[in-house]
């Protein structure tokens, strides 16, 4: 069994290499794009899948609600980011149920990449809102000296979100390899089961701490 998708390779040509995290990544992108294609065509046309606009409708409302709970902020501003964040997730761990499908979430590389998006989204909306010189004045309270603190915080903070789903993750994908290889019969259903119901809960974890993380930054350098 592979570890992290990382280690599946499908081609590798000198410094060209595709992977099952890369491959996987594109197909997730795909279904997300092909899925919103189909439900802005209503504008246009009204051939749509039945009942898709009603989906995207709970769901924005419920991500803005979440937000807005998580931020004590008008959510709106933070929805195109954490929105995409959530859904990415959500729907590459969903997917893990079908044979076969390596999910990105999986992959250290792929969690990285979100917390750096995350990481840099503080001081994004920080300097949108309190200005520069604000933001960067937060870094020295209340004391100078509490400089490299403060930034050793942000740092480990985006590791740490990092870690959180990547080792989730594995450690749902090992358990349920372990249990498989003891319990063939009976463990397969139910470790599906629980495997999709990780999945939204990590989706959810990841989205409601990036949007913590971002109202923190808001509150600490305004």
């Amino acid at each position: 069994m592979e570890i992290s998708p990382d280690h599946i390779i499908y081609f590798s040509s000198g410094f060209i290499m595709l992977n099952a995290t890369i491959l996987f990544t594109w197909a997730v992108m795909l279904l997300l794009v092909m899925f919103s294609w189909l439900v802005t065509r209503r504008v246009t046309s009204a051939s749509i899948v039945p009942d898709s606009q009603n989906i995207l409708e709970v769901l924005v409302g419920g991500l803005l609600s979440q937000i807005r709970d998580a931020t004590n902020q008008r959510p709106e501003k933070f929805l195109p980011l954490l929105g995409t964040l959530f859904i990415f997730i959500l729907l590459s761990n969903l997917l893990s149920a079908i044979p076969g499908f390596q999910p990105p979430t999986g992959s250290l590389s792929t969690t990285t990449a979100f917390s750096l998006i995350v990481f840099f989204s503080v001081p994004y909306y920080g300097i949108k809102e309190n200005g520069l010189r604000n933001y960067l004045k937060g870094y020295i309270r209340p004391s100078p000296f509490m400089l490299p603190f403060n930034i050793i915080g942000e740092i480990s903070r985006t590791f740490a979100l990092a870690v959180r789903l990547f080792g989730n993750i594995l450690s749902g994908t090992m358990m349920g390899a372990i249990l498989l290889v003891i319990m063939p019969l009976f463990v397969p259903v139910i470790m599906q089961l629980l495997g999709l119901l990780i999945g939204v809960v990590q989706a959810y974890i990841f989205t409601v701490l990036a949007a913590v993380f971002i109202a923190a930054g808001l509150e600490v350098h305004s």
